[in-house]
């Protein structure tokens, strides 16, 4: 099984109602599509609890592994911090700076096909980034640039954790050597194929609720690899902190026209709006809340933010 992908080139040619349907059905059954187009490390606590687990006297479990970190090496970048940007590879922060540019031209289209495709106005969903139409609350680009070192362990430890990602719209530049990512898919880990000029597109928690759970974040993972060095780019479109999140009235809307049905184990309700699978938050708070229960089932995590 392998994940799908999309060319976004036909949306602006005669095959755009198929794509438009090829990305609709890749938001709402895989949350996750392809558009084509070291020493440091060795001082961290992933490597340091590795080695006290391997070194453990008196032999100790021998299915026991080093929880709660993840193998990766990792550095942000965002328009705040560019002055923190590594400054000795020539060349990076201009060709990082151009790169970022154009994902986030792509976050913005992957956007507006995802409003066109759920039948909400142009831009709908971008504005909710955005905190509402006149608002200076901008919506937030940031990459996060990781390493994965080969590990000597791979069974004791893993690359990144299971996780849903919190924000919006996720663009990854991955490794077209060596895989590790898997996404979760009708109850089995999958591959993500590496490809050769590609970007991996996923949908994050807060698509899930603009959408009222018509496209679902999706649980994903990267394994530790015994050899090969894996590095990747992950870009984020996240709304601004301020923004107010909740799902559309216009689906709300659109769904009790259709007498959608609900199935009582995937809702989260809010009384206050009739049908909403999800409560309405601040972004801020759910990602106070995020950051202490990322690794956890995100159900619970949108029935704190009810109870704030």
């Amino acid at each position: 099984m392998a994940i799908p992908v999309i060319d976004f080139s036909k949306l602006d040619g005669e095959e755009r109602a198929d794509t438009l349907a090829q990305i609709a059905n890749c938001c709402e059954e895989w949350g996750f599509f392809q558009v084509e187009r070291e020493e440091g490390f060795k001082k961290s606590k992933p490597v340091q609890l590795l080695n006290e687990l391997l070194e453990r006297k008196n032999g100790g479990d021998h299915d026991e592994k080093v929880e709660n970190v993840d193998w990766e090496d990792v550095f942000l970048l965002s328009d705040e911090n560019d002055d923190q940007w590594p400054p000795k590879t020539p060349g990076f922060k201009e060709t990082m700076k151009e790169y970022r540019i154009e994902l986030k031209k792509l976050a913005l289209r992957v956007l507006e096909t995802m409003d066109e495709n759920l039948g909400l106005p142009k831009g709908y969903l971008n504005k909710a980034f955005n905190g509402g139409q006149d608002s200076k609350n901008a919506a937030f680009f940031g990459t996060k640039v990781s390493h994965y070192p080969p590990c000597p362990h791979p069974e004791k430890v893993t690359g990144l954790r299971a996780h849903t990602d919190a924000g919006g719209v996720i663009l990854l530049f991955q490794d077209d050597e060596v895989n590790g990512l898997q996404i979760l898919k009708d109850g089995a880990w999958i591959d993500v194929q590496p490809m050769r000029n590609a970007v991996v597109i996923n949908t994050g928690d807060q698509i899930e609720v603009l959408s009222n759970g018509r496209y679902k974040s999706v649980w994903h993972r990267v394994l530790a690899r015994p050899d090969g060095n894996r590095r990747s780019i992950a870009s984020f479109y996240n709304p601004s902190y301020k923004a107010v999140i909740a799902p559309s009235p216009e689906l709300l809307a659109a769904e009790a026209a259709q007498g959608a049905v609900v199935e009582e184990e995937e809702v989260v309700k809010d009384s206050s709006s009739s049908g909403a699978k999800y409560p309405k938050f601040v972004f801020e708070d759910y990602m106070n809340v995020y950051a202490e229960q990322k690794f956890l089932p995100k159900e619970p995590r949108f029935l704190a933010l009810k109870a704030i």
